[in-house]
Formats: structure tokens, C-alpha cells, sequence
């Protein structure tokens, strides 16, 4: 399995970003730019598989990896060097069209990847991120998190074809060293021990070519019939007789995965969505749905060097409308990463602390509105309160400085809906009307709704203006067309004070 390769800085960009184009831009100047090429390459997923074509940022199939720290902003130049469409031809996917969003970032509206705000090939784009914490609040630092394209109608097919990148941030408590002195510092597994993977299942065609392939008209969803790690087949990957921190990511389109060790141990849950929680978990097994990531410590200490073990999918699925609510058993369970126990090199520093990081809870007493949302489907078109996607049909309006309870209902019985909201994190109060589970109760970016369910969550609505998605992050229903816009707005003027 390979290992992600570090975005590195530029010195400069040419021409300069501009300022006025980037909400706090002045309060929050770029520290690091960096100047990334979307083009078109080949990939060989498996040694018996021939090249794919692919897209990817820098010509990688799987993005660089962008490590980024809190208080030292960043920006990143994106240029559409993919070739154009042909005049009147049908690629078999993608369009050569993008936007791209940093998922879970708290980011103001034109840098965040709206759908709506794509560009042409031979166009770039910059995307601003100001690296501070959400409200200004520690207790809301992000983790792990991911980008990619998110051109409406063609999501599934740009980010299916390889145009997915993973982000870190750390900050004083995650701060990404394991021999940090610091005292506040948790001192996970850090450097070669800190290890993202991105899972996906693709699909390819028969003979002769074997390309990668994808249904465009299977509005359901789409599932593939090999699991990639990184970008490749059933790897392997050498790991030492001591802690790791596998970040998890799954990049879809459409599949869930249920996580688990061949060996039946259990492991630490220490983060959702890249939220670390208030503790540690020990789990055996855990659901990943879509655009989710899940941050996992596996302590392989206790097998010996030569040892072989496997990351097992326990989750049942057969189509991409929803799992079927199976656990498999390990026995019959496919296998998506072989761990083989090398050598170690070293000592082992890190720790897993039983107490992870504080939330800073949303009381019900500072709500100020509510809004109900409903995902249904009418005639095969995927719903938001009853509407297709249509950029210029607002479904909610915000008010800056607010809080509000959003009730979100998936109306079909058939379906599952992996939710995510733009902007700001959601804290699930209330799943089917009962408390949610231990791993749901941090705070949250994308959250399922199964068949029939009904879920109340609390978000606050503070740092930027502009228009947001909520959407489907099943990317097939998303792209037909389970995608809707909200807008924040600023608060009002005082009364008899109407402004300049």
C-alpha cells in the first residue's frame, strides 16, 4: 500500500492571490501557498491490471497529502489542466469541469467548493483557508479531514476517477508528535506511525482492456467489485510490532464498510469525521458510510514479526441504496488491507489517553430557530423538502451569531442517506428520538439516515457569510440531485441604524 506523498509550499504565485477576492484575508494572510495541477494521468490499481486513465491533482490518482497547522494560514491554487471535452463526444466519465472542497473545513463560501462555483479547463482557482479554530473555540479543532472536486451533477464521476486528496491538521493537543514535551500534548502515534488511508471500490471492464469503469446511469448508487486501499488492490502494508494511527477515509461513491481485525481484537476509536472525542473507545468493529473518516489506534505489539492479519469489511451490501443491516462474519468477510508484522525500529512513545480532547456542548437553551429537512425521492429524482437541486432556490436561511435545531427525516423505507452539512459541525442530539451512540455523540460532518429515521442536531452559525450545501454525500445521490443550498447571512442592523 503506498504511502500518501506531502503537498509541498511554493515560494510564490504568479499572479499574486487577491486579497479582496477571500473573506478575512487581512486578519488571516496565507503562511504557505501551494500550486496544484488537476491533469490527466494513468494508474495501474493492481499488477495484473493494465493502466487506467485517471484524474488526479498533480497527476496523482489520490492527491498529495496536506499537513497544515492551526494559526498558520494557507492557500492552495488549483489549475484545471485536464483536456477539454471533445465537440459532441461522450467520455465515457467525468467532466473536465471542477470545484474543490475541503471537507469539514471551516471555510468561508468562495474558497469551500460550492457546487455551483467550477472552472473550465485551463482556468485556476484559489481556495483560502485561515486555520483558525471554529469560534474561536480550541475544543473545536479539526483532524482529519479530505478534499475533492464537487461540480454539481458530476461529483461521483470526478471524485470516482481519482480526484480525492487527504488534509491533516494538528494543533496543540493533536500536534502530531508523539515525543511532544508539551504537557497538553496527547502524544498519539505520530511520523511513519500516523498513516491516512483512503479506502474505494472501483470497478473495471472485460477484456481486452480491463479499464475503470462506472455505471453513469445507475441513479441508485454505484458499487465496485474491488476494494482499493490507497488507490490499490487488497494491499499489503509492513507494520511494526507497536502502535499506529490508521485515518480512515471513505471516498465512495456509494459503498459503507463495517472495519474490523481479522483476529477479532478490538482497537481504539479516537475520532469521527477527524474529531477526536471526549474518550477513547475500545471497539471491535465500526461503520465508515460515506465522506466519513474514522480514526482507529491498533496496537500490534502483541504479534510476533512474520505474523500476517487482515482489515476485514464485515458490512453486507449488494446494491448502492443501502446495506442490508448484516454483520458478516470474519470467516466470511472480504479482506481490504494485509498487515504483515515486520521488525521494529525503534521505541514505541506514543500514547492513547483515555481522555481525548473536551467538547464544547450546545445547550437547547441558545436555540434560536429551527428547520426541518426531508430526503425522499420523487420519480427517481433524489428530494430536499421536496426539491431537486436548483442554485438559485434557497432552502434556509441563517442568521449570523445563531444557533438552531435541525430536523433531518429520511421519509423512505428502502434507502440510507449519509448527510453532510457544510461549514459547521453538527452535534447529534437525538437519534429516532433516543440518544445517540457513544461514536456519534462528538461532534459530526456527516451523519446516515437510515431508512425511516429521524434525527435532531444542533449547530451554531458563526465565522463566514455566503451560501453552503447540505447534501447527500452517497455521491450518485447527490449528483440526481439530493443537494440543496442554505445561505448565512449577517444580523441585522440595529433598529434606526441601517448602515452606510
Amino acid at each position: 500500500m503506498p504511502r500518501q506523498t506531502v503537498a509541498v509550499p511554493v515560494k510564490s504565485l504568479d499572479p499574486p492571490p487577491d486579497p479582496k477576492s477571500h473573506q478575512r484575508y487581512d486578519e488571516y494572510p496565507p503562511v504557505d501557498l501551494y500550486d496544484i495541477h488537476i491533469i490527466e494521468s494513468t494508474h495501474q490499481f493492481h499488477p495484473d491490471l493494465p493502466p487506467s486513465t485517471v484524474w488526479g491533482f498533480d497527476g496523482m490518482p489520490m492527491g498529495p497529502l496536506h499537513i497544515a497547522r492551526y494559526g498558520e494560514p494557507y492557500l492552495v491554487r488549483y489549475h484545471n489542466d485536464l483536456p477539454p471535452e471533445a465537440d459532441g463526444a461522450i467520455q465515457p466519465f467525468g467532466k473536465p469541469e471542477v470545484t474543490i472542497h475541503l471537507h469539514n473545513a471551516h471555510t468561508a463560501s468562495e474558497s469551500d467548493g460550492n457546487p455551483v462555483n467550477f472552472f473550465p479547463v485551463g482556468e485556476f482557482y484559489d481556495n483560502h483557508y485561515a486555520m483558525f479554530f471554529a469560534g474561536d473555540d480550541q475544543n473545536e479543532a479539526l483532524g482529519s479531514l479530505w478534499y475533492h472536486d464537487h461540480r454539481f451533477d458530476f461529483t461521483a464521476q470526478n471524485t470516482y476517477k481519482g480526484l480525492t486528496g487527504q488534509t491533516i491538521f494538528y494543533d496543540d493537543i493533536d500536534s502530531g508528535d508523539e515525543n511532544d514535551p508539551n504537557p497538553q500534548a496527547l502524544r498519539l502515534p505520530s511520523g511513519d506511525y500516523d498513516v491516512p488511508i483512503q479506502l474505494a471500490d472501483k470497478k473495471f471492464t472485460s477484456t481486452p482492456d480491463h479499464a475503470l469503469f462506472m455505471d453513469i446511469f445507475n441513479t441508485d448508487g454505484f458499487l465496485g467489485d474491488q476494494p482499493t486501499a490507497n488507490m490499490v488492490i487488497k494491499p499489503f502494508f509492513e507494520v511494526e510490532p507497536r502502535k499506529y494511527r490508521f485515518r480512515f477515509l471513505n471516498a465512495g461513491p456509494s459503498r459503507f464498510y463495517r472495519l474490523a481485525l481479522s483476529t477479532k481484537d478490538p482497537f481504539w476509536y479516537i475520532a469521527n469525521d477527524g474529531n477526536l472525542l471526549t474518550k477513547r473507545l475500545k471497539l471491535k468493529d465500526t461503520r465508515i458510510t460515506v465522506a466519513e473518516r474514522v480514526d482507529i489506534v491498533v496496537d500490534f505489539s502483541k504479534y510476533d514479526v512474520g505474523e500476517e492479519l487482515y482489515l476485514l469489511n464485515l458490512e453486507d451490501q449488494f446494491n448502492g441504496k443501502r446495506a442490508t443491516g448484516i454483520t458478516l462474519d470474519h470467516e466470511d468477510a472480504e479482506q481490504l488491507i494485509q498487515f504483515r508484522i515486520v521488525e521494529l525500529t525503534g521505541p514505541d512513545n506514543s500514547e492513547v489517553p483515555k481522555k481525548l480532547r473536551k467538547m464544547s456542548k450546545i445547550k437547547k437553551n441558545e436555540v434560536d430557530a429551527e428547520k426541518t429537512f426531508i430526503f425522499d425521492n420523487d420519480n427517481g429524482i433524489w428530494t430536499i423538502n421536496g426539491e431537486p437541486f436548483d442554485e438559485n432556490s434557497v432552502l434556509h436561511t441563517v442568521t449570523q451569531g445563531t444557533t438552531e435545531r435541525w430536523l433531518l427525516f429520511n421519509t423512505a423505507e428502502d434507502w440510507e442517506h449519509p448527510v453532510h452539512i457544510h461549514l459547521e459541525e453538527h452535534q447529534v442530539q437525538k437519534r429516532n428520538g433516543k440518544k445517540p451512540s457513544k461514536d456519534e455523540r462528538g461532534r459530526k460532518d456527516v451523519t446516515v439516515l437510515g431508512p425511516g429515521d429521524s434525527l435532531e442536531v444542533l449547530l451554531r452559525f458563526r465565522d463566514f457569510l455566503g451560501k453552503y450545501p447540505i447534501h447527500c454525500h452517497n455521491t450518485v445521490h447527490e449528483d440526481h440531485a439530493m443537494l440543496g443550498r442554505w445561505d448565512v447571512l449577517p444580523p441585522a442592523p440595529p433598529e434606526g441604524d441601517e448602515g452606510p
